[in-house]
């Protein structure tokens, strides 16, 4: 049985997947945050953004699939730390330990400035729609660098929305069950042959915006089509929303300023960029 570390194991995808490859194996969790360990499981609390504390979680596995980080937009120092340094420390660690097989679960928003009537597939450029997309955009080219320099072997996962049913209109087009969410996973550790590759991670919508013919090349057949919750979902929509939003795949991300731009230019440049 191989011994496969999770990063970020507290939060909500982590949390499906732990419940989701109980069992089937050995399981490392780790998390900045305390968590009840399941039956099976051992978990080491780690701060990613230490290299010390990186190396620790690392040493003995499998596989990671690293899901440790800052999920959303926001500000850039946490981004910065979680996202950019903590996966370089990852990625690094992981090196260093031998460590071979890298599970990268990357995000929608790496490609969130596409349009929502394109479909696109894994070998489109990015088109981040945030700084938290930036972030997902970097650790793609990390894996890169990673298989081609140190022979690792890289499997990325553009994950849309895991949840048990779709919450939204757009979330019909991105949703991803944890049961598909495990399948994706499982063939991102055991597939031989593995260097570097990029998937969708969505369940088999009919409304998606994807050509997921990469992960069907490598075995993945979605058991769930958001299709069946599309009524339900459709009634409690509510009209009207920000047109830019609406047009773009990536949602309210293309939109969002939680913070000011965390680079401005200097006052005496500003004025002339708003023109």
């Amino acid at each position: 049985m191989k011994t496969v570390l999770i990063t970020g194991a507290t939060g909500d995808v982590g949390t499906h997947l732990r419940r989701e490859l109980a069992g089937k194996y050995r399981l490392v969790v780790s998390d900045k945050r305390n968590l009840k360990k399941e039956k099976g499981e051992k978990f080491i609390r780690a701060d990613i953004s230490r290299m010390s504390d990186a190396l620790k979680i690392t040493k003995g596995v499998d596989a990671i699939v690293h899901l440790g980080g800052y999920s959303v937009e926001g500000p850039w120092e946490a981004i910065l730390q979680a996202n950019i340094i903590g996966c370089y420390n990852v990625f690094e660690a992981a090196r260093r330990n031998g460590v071979k097989r890298i599970l990268f679960p990357t995000s929608n928003h790496a490609t969130g400035f596409y349009r929502r009537d394109q479909t696109i597939d894994h070998r489109v450029y990015p088109k981040p729609d945030s700084r938290y997309g930036v972030s997902k955009v970097f650790g793609e080219a990390l894996g890169s660098l990673y298989a081609d320099k140190y022979g690792m072997e890289v499997f990325c996962m553009r994950i849309g929305n895991v949840n048990p049913a779709p919450i939204d209109k757009r979330r019909l087009s991105i949703w991803f069950s944890p049961r598909d969410l495990a399948q994706l996973v499982t063939i991102g550790i055991e597939h031989p042959g593995i260097r570097f590759e990029i998937v969708y991670g969505v369940s088999g919508n009919k409304r998606s915006w994807y050509d997921n013919s990469n992960a069907a090349r490598l075995g993945y057949k979605p058991m769930d089509d958001s299709e069946a919750h599309a009524p339900e979902v459709l009634a409690r929509e509510k009209p009207g929303g920000d047109p830019k939003a609406e047009r773009y795949q990536g949602g309210v991300f293309v939109v969002a300023e939680e913070i000011p731009n965390p680079a401005p230019l200097p006052k005496g440049r500003q004025k002339r960029r708003t023109k």
